[in-house]
Parts: structure tokens; C-alpha cells; sequence
């Protein structure tokens, strides 16, 4: 039985179709006054993850679409 893993889960936001994998961008909790405002609103935005981890990404994900 292939099991999720929910840390992965709570992190990462798969499309409908489950072709693009989605995650929030880091070091977006405090200290954001010494970045600039264009900086500030690219974090706000969800990032596609990078080829290279996807396949990994995947495997704890097995039930995703």
C-alpha cells in the first residue's frame, strides 16, 4: 500500500490535471521590510517547482492526479 506523505501534501498544490506542481516561496514569514516592494509581490505568488525535484515530488504523492 502506497501511503502519502502529508508534509509534502500540506506544502504543495497540484493543477487540476496534475500537470504543474505549485509551492509558496521561502523566507516569506517576517523580515520582509529589508526587501524590495517588487521582491515582496513575486513571494506572494505560488512558484512552479523545477523539473528536477518533481520526480521525487511525485513519489510521495502517489494519489495525486
Amino acid at each position: 500500500m502506497l501511503k502519502t506523505k502529508k508534509s509534502v501534501q500540506k506544502r504543495i498544490k497540484t493543477t487540476t490535471k496534475g500537470k504543474k506542481l505549485l509551492h509558496r516561496p521561502i523566507k516569506q514569514n517576517h523580515f520582509k521590510s529589508k526587501l524590495s516592494g517588487r521582491n515582496n509581490q513575486d513571494k506572494r505568488k505560488s512558484k512552479m517547482i523545477n523539473k528536477v525535484d518533481k520526480k521525487a515530488i511525485k513519489a510521495f504523492l502517489p494519489y495525486e492526479k
